[in-house]
């Protein structure tokens, strides 16, 4: 019966890791789409800062005075630092097989972008190598898990020789 739970564990690992090369593809796609958008912004500042011979640091000092133009200014700061942490975060993945994304959940940590890959992602059978791989890596894991915690249940249920 023991042995039986285990490969149950195995089998819902392999069947929810083997997801993940797809879903981090979702969720690429999605960070890719937010740099763009934040690039846009980004671009759009500077050329205005530029423009009237500014520095981006200069132009942000200007945009204040007022308690709207004081959250503006805050606005456009968090939207400059979201840009800078998520154009690294997009190119370490892209630059990554969708195994070594396995590896790199602090670069999956954007919670409005996983919040809507997850929305949107519907589970499908893996027909990629990769996932292949990680089915191997979630039945590992997830008998692993399972055979230890089946064990230390039963211990104090067993006989001494």
């Amino acid at each position: 019966m023991l042995r039986i739970l285990a490969v149950i564990g195995g089998v819902s690992g392999a069947a929810g890791l083997s997801q993940f090369p797809e879903f981090s593809q979702q969720y690429l796609q999605r960070l890719a789409g937010k740099v763009d958008a934040l690039s846009a912004v980004v671009a759009d500042f500077d050329a205005s800062a530029d423009k009237n011979g500014l520095t981006r640091e200069a132009a942000l000092a200007e945009v204040s005075g007022t308690p709207f133009l004081n959250d503006r200014q805050q606005d456009l700061r968090r939207s400059f630092a979201d840009h800078t942490r998520l154009s690294a975060d997009l190119a370490q993945l892209r630059a990554a097989t969708p195994l070594q994304r396995l590896t790199m959940p602090q670069r999956m940590g954007d919670l409005d972008t996983l919040q809507a890959a997850w929305a949107d992602y519907r589970p499908a059978v893996p027909a990629t190598m990769d996932g292949a791989i990680t089915a191997g890596i979630g039945y590992i894991s997830g008998w692993g898990v399972m055979a230890a915690v089946l064990s230390m249940l039963a211990w104090p249920f067993r006989r001494r020789a």
